[in-house]
């Protein structure tokens, strides 16, 4: 079992760790990065890739625990950030803001770990809807049963009685319907408790998780895949177990055991910053935003298809129709600009969602240290002159406070459009 004592290193994305490297007090030696290794492996994971002598992230950020070593992976929007405090408040705040941190306990629901990680505040959240269930009480579910019993019920099995109980005439081998608490639901819970016992190393929840064994009933150890859980049907009676269910969903098949050694188990929470800067920005717009008739995250177009085959289609990561019906399509980037001008390949693909979502206009939005609009005109194909579709840039400043964030983007957004 893990102790409670590790080692944690914050680093921002995209940044290298060399070997021997000392972060926050905690030197990257050998051991650390050949458990990075480790777990990279032949087929390699999204989160970052092996250099010489270390390891350098992606855009993932989050939190990855391999043994005991937790490296936190945190955003940033300007080069020469260092406080690292305020972007792992502004991940947390923003990871809330899309529904991420979602809770069903009423009350005081907010989490106390405040200043801790991403993997801590999962499992805080975790454990708060658990206790939650079992202070409601667990619900019970039909299932059927196939077994010897003392007493006749249900239907006898008669190949397997007579095989089973020749000289047991006092049993009987029969398969009913029982009514109980045993049921694949708990049985995720049961697995997922289990794990955080196992490698949960922040003290102020230890405590807690050994009074969840204690009062949850044991369950038996079931093998858990991504089928275990696209079968679960969730009814009126079992809503209330749907978040804890995710947050299992998500534990559960993040972690991976080291069958090998027993030492280095690691379990990675990590998001594309792309991704969820998409999702940040359209619910801030359909939060804050006023005078849209609708705003849309992904819909899809095709655009091309083959003389025998699946035809390609597009998705804009945000399409608004204004109040008199004309349409904005604005697509996210996670990245600084630094006053350059976008990409060749992004700007082609806003010239294409002009023409194929019939877009009065349309803009790249990117998060800065300051907020910008900047404008340029799509040129003729032939004579090289500017045409009336235009492509906007709009750099919005990153704020400490999530909710002046999200004004300003709706701000920033609707004084563009008007």
């Amino acid at each position: 079992m893990m102790t409670l004592n590790k080692d944690h290193i914050a680093v921002f994305e995209h940044q290298m760790l060399k070997l021997h490297q000392e972060v926050n007090g905690v030197k990257f030696d050998e051991s650390k990065l050949e458990a990075m290794r480790s777990y990279y492996g032949d087929k390699g994971v999204p989160y970052f890739s092996l250099i010489h002598n270390g390891i350098q992230f992606t855009e993932f950020v989050g939190v990855i625990q391999v043994g005991n070593l937790m490296i936190e992976v945190l955003p940033k929007a300007d080069k020469l950030e260092t406080d690292k405090g305020k972007w792992q408040k502004i991940l947390i705040d923003m990871l809330r803001a899309v529904g991420l941190f979602d809770i069903h306990s009423p009350g005081n629901s907010d989490l106390r770990l405040k200043s801790n990680s991403i993997l801590d505040l999962y499992f805080e959240l975790f454990i708060k809807e658990v206790e939650y269930l079992l202070h409601n009480g667990l619900i019970k579910q039909y299932r059927k049963k196939e077994g010897n019993v003392t007493a006749l019920k249900g239907n006898l099995q008669f190949g397997k009685h007579i095989q089973q109980n020749l000289t047991h005439q006092e049993r009987f081998f029969v398969r009913h319907t029982s009514y109980d608490v045993n049921h694949k639901l708990h049985f995720i819970l049961y697995k997922t408790i289990c794990l955080l016992k196992q490698i949960n190393t922040n003290v102020q929840l230890h405590s807690r998780i050994g009074a969840l064994l204690l009062h949850f009933p044991e369950m038996p150890d079931i093998k858990v895949t991504e089928a275990t859980f696209e079968k679960l049907l969730f009814t009126r009676k079992s809503q209330s177990y749907q978040k804890a269910i995710g947050i299992a969903k998500l534990l559960l098949l993040q972690f991976h055991p080291d069958v090998s050694k027993g030492r280095n188990h690691v379990l990675a929470l990590m998001f594309d910053m792309n991704n969820l800067w998409e999702q940040f920005v359209y619910v801030s717009l359909r939060k804050f935003g006023k005078g849209f008739q609708s705003v849309i995250t992904q819909p899809h177009k095709y655009f091309w298809k083959p003389d025998s085959g699946l035809r390609t289609g597009m998705r804009a990561d945000i399409v608004i129709r204004k109040a008199d019906h004309t349409v904005v399509v604005l697509d996210t980037k996670w990245k600084n600009l630094n006053g350059y001008n976008p990409g060749p390949d992004d700007l082609r693909q806003m010239y294409v969602y002009h023409k194929y979502y019939y877009a009065e206009q349309v803009a790249l939005v990117y998060p800065g240290l300051e907020s910008i609009q900047r404008s340029g005109t799509f040129l003729h194909p032939e004579l090289g002159t500017s045409t009336d579709m235009k492509c906007s840039i709009i750099t919005i400043s990153v704020e400490p406070n999530i909710k002046i964030w999200q004004k300003n983007i709706c701000k920033s957004v609707e004084g563009w459009m008007n």
